[in-house]
């Protein structure tokens, strides 16, 4: 492993180790200048997304809203955990802010950084998503964003989930699941 990949490997674990030691951390960035980065970040994922599978635009024109999480850190060495920020969309426009945190155990080791994207098919799974009680547990699957993955996905409750692997390198044979929070903007 080269150096680069070692210290990404490195912080992806201590970002998931402080991700499960901090509950408290806010879901909106503090400063103006952090939200406008996050915002960045947020439609160059949205983008990267759209490259890697360009059905996936009319998979969003449908939706009734997604939430992108453009940098998820995860790592694990036995317990693993997960965290990411990102935004709401509804109908166009952006109506918050969220976080996602990640428990596993297991077998498993490695760090990994990633990009989320959780489209909504219908009002009320953007409400649940919105309540604060929304999660996923072990059984939930993610798709893998590829050329023609966004109009083979299954809706599960009225979500769909796609990520796309952004560095670093995992193995994983574990259980766990993804707990989200929501501030409107």
């Amino acid at each position: 492993m080269n150096r680069a990949r070692t210290s990404r490997t490195a912080a992806s674990i201590c970002l998931a180790v402080a991700a499960i030691m901090a509950p408290g951390c806010e879901t909106a960035p503090r400063s103006e200048s952090d939200r406008e980065v996050l915002r960045i970040r947020s439609q160059d994922a949205l983008a990267r997304f759209k490259a890697e599978d360009p059905s996936l635009s009319r998979v969003l024109g449908s939706a009734y809203g997604y939430a992108i999480f453009p940098s998820v850190g995860k790592g694990a060495v036995g317990i693993g955990g997960a965290y990411g920020r990102g935004e709401v969309w509804e109908s166009g426009r952006m109506v918050g802010f969220c976080d996602l945190r990640q428990g596993t155990i297991g077998l498993q080791l490695g760090g990994q950084e990633y990009m989320e994207l959780i489209v909504f098919q219908t009002r009320e799974a953007l409400d649940r998503f919105k309540s604060g009680t929304f999660e996923f547990s072990g059984q939930a699957s993610a798709v893998a964003v590829r050329a023609g993955a966004a109009e083979t996905a299954n809706y599960e409750n009225g979500v769909a989930v796609f990520t796309a692997t952004k560095a670093g390198l995992m193995f994983e044979a574990s259980i766990g699941g993804q707990k989200f929070t929501f501030e409107p903007r």
